[in-house]
């Protein structure tokens, strides 16, 4: 009787660690979720168009005047990387 009940013993407090430990990373998986990194500079098309939550695309696919073409070829909107679009890129409003 004595080596069932230590059998037992033995297999629920095994069982009994895993899931503490299995709860402690849980525990600390979501308390560190909630850190937030630096808040990057805005650039200036983000402040240009605050309403746009996903940021802005610098590509005009409407019609657009020769005069606004030249501007976006003066300001090199054709080489131009995200995030770093001149506001010249962009219509205005």
């Amino acid at each position: 009787m004595n080596t069932a009940f230590s059998r037992v013993f033995r297999s629920t407090v095994a069982t009994a660690s895993v899931a503490l430990l299995l709860a402690a990373g849980v525990a600390h998986s979501t308390g560190t979720r909630q850190i937030e990194g630096p808040a990057l500079p805005q650039t200036a098309a983000e402040e240009a168009f605050p309403d746009a939550a996903f940021g802005v695309d610098h590509m005009v696919t409407g019609p657009t005047s020769t005069q606004f073409k030249q501007q976006q070829a003066e300001a090199g909107c054709d080489q131009a990387i995200w995030p770093d679009v001149p506001l010249a890129c962009y219509p205005k409003r």
